[in-house]
């Protein structure tokens, strides 16, 4: 068994060489979503050497591989990235696990920020969040929003359904700002208008949605912006993907045709 794992590990650099050598990056998605799944369980699955399986350890993994992701991301040309790191139904969680995981994030964001490397956009309802966390994300969002490299969106205490509640809600006090009526409102109501307030405003939709660990569904993920998005599923747990992983579904988005109901 050990000698088989060798060889893989010793074959898969190739392997990844062949695929990206043949992978069209004018085929490859401008913006991908990546809901990053299976921390809880890759931890209780992989125990430490001292038999540490909390959600914290998974967590944290889990965080540790975001800066991989984006340098692949780099390497194939791709300009938006949205990590969906903590959902609006993840707050509903224990409060020591949140406690936790909050630190966790702030000190991921915290470090995405002091690359330099590309250009960080918080996005969720934050109201939802600590103040701390809250001031750490409107800070990084600052120093980084000169920075000419991949734009970063950091989804956390993000749902898709609050996500146009809130649209709707900013298109309407926005109308009502500018003296219109409710008549009014209603008829400018539009496709194009909600696109306006979403937390995405002014990007790409995501031509490509990736979810880890073997679930399939989108949980509400870039809810309004996925409807034209293909998707790609992966078995392995968030900690333990790939970079072989993330080429073969680069790979599967290029070779499918889209017609956009045509």
């Amino acid at each position: 068994m050990k000698v088989r794992s060798l060889i893989k590990s010793a074959l898969y650099p190739l392997y990844e060489r062949r695929i990206l050598a043949n992978l069209d990056l004018k085929k490859t998605p401008h913006h991908i979503g990546v809901i990053l799944d299976g921390n809880r369980r890759w931890a209780k699955e992989n125990p430490s050497l001292s038999g540490d399986t909390s959600s914290a350890r998974g967590h944290r993994a889990g965080a540790n591989k975001i800066i991989e992701l984006l340098g692949w991301c780099e390497e194939t040309e791709i300009s938006v990235v949205t990590l969906w790191l903590l959902s609006s139904d993840n707050l509903k969680r224990p409060d020591a696990e949140l406690a936790s995981l909050f630190a966790i994030i702030e000190e991921t964001v915290t470090q995405l920020g002091s690359t330099g490397r590309w250009k960080i956009k918080p996005v969720g309802a934050f109201e939802l969040l600590p103040p701390q966390l809250r001031q750490t994300l409107k800070e990084v969002e600052a120093k980084s929003s000169n920075v000419g490299g991949i734009t970063v969106n950091v989804a956390i205490g993000y749902g898709g359904r609050l996500e146009i509640v809130d649209a709707v809600k900013r298109y309407i006090a926005d109308s009502a700002s500018g003296g219109k009526g409710s008549e009014q409102i209603a008829r400018d109501l539009t496709i194009e208008t909600i696109d306006q307030f979403l937390y995405t405003a002014g990007q790409p939709d995501p031509e490509l949605v990736i979810r880890t660990s073997g679930e399939q569904r989108l949980g509400g993920f870039l809810l309004w912006q996925s409807h034209q998005s293909e998707f790609y599923f992966c078995e392995a747990y968030w900690p333990d993907f790939r970079r072989v992983d993330f080429l073969r579904a680069l790979r599967s988005y290029s070779m499918r045709e889209r017609r956009f109901g045509r």
